[in-house]
């Protein structure tokens, strides 16, 4: 499994993804698909350079509540041993490694389920803070729910140490989750 900046060539595997119920986004698991597939429809090459922003170019992003917030510099990559494994993205806050309360970490990542427990988060995760560091920051944060023992593994795998337990804004549930510190 390598990681591959999303591009036309791998775009008819990533859409399969959705189509078969894979979300890129663990909050709006149902609607994310359903938008993608609308996107990908309108305009295919629209939708690829909408996935890379490291300039926070794009339109704002609406929060699950509905509320609008800037949109931050960022990127995803692609999980690729083939195909569509899964995705994994970043996103920063020019000149601090602080973010928004609305912004849950700086990664995020997700595997389609029928390649998990292959490892490939974690390697996606370990590929992908050098990109972070080229970036100026002292250390990425990760979040994970409580119940979410693989995710947090992934993390601690990567050199994460739980950092607190905090509540999620609103918008995301008020549920608890775990704040996780990877120092780059």
């Amino acid at each position: 499994m390598h990681l591959v900046v999303p591009a036309l060539p791998y775009l008819d595997s990533y859409a399969d993804a959705l189509r078969r119920g894979w979300s890129p986004d663990n909050v709006r698991t149902e609607e994310a698909p359903r938008e993608e597939l609308a996107a990908i429809d309108d305009d295919a090459a629209a939708f690829i350079a909408s996935l890379d922003d490291p300039e926070a170019k794009g339109a704002p992003i609406t929060l699950p509540h509905g509320t609008t917030v800037p949109r931050l510099p960022g990127y995803r990559r692609w999980m690729w041993d083939g195909e569509f494994c899964g995705s994994i993205n970043f996103r920063w806050q020019p000149g601090t490694a602080a973010l928004p309360a609305h912004c849950l970490g700086h990664i995020g990542y997700a595997v389609v389920p029928w390649k998990r427990e292959r490892g490939y988060a974690s390697r996606a995760l370990a590929m992908l803070l050098p990109e972070a560091r080229r970036e100026g920051l002292p250390y990425v944060e990760l979040t994970a729910d409580l119940d979410n023992l693989p995710s947090q593994k992934v993390i601690t795998n990567n050199g994460g140490a739980l950092v607190k337990r905090f509540r999620k804004e609103p918008a995301y549930g008020d549920a608890e989750a775990l704040l996780f510190r990877i120092a780059l």
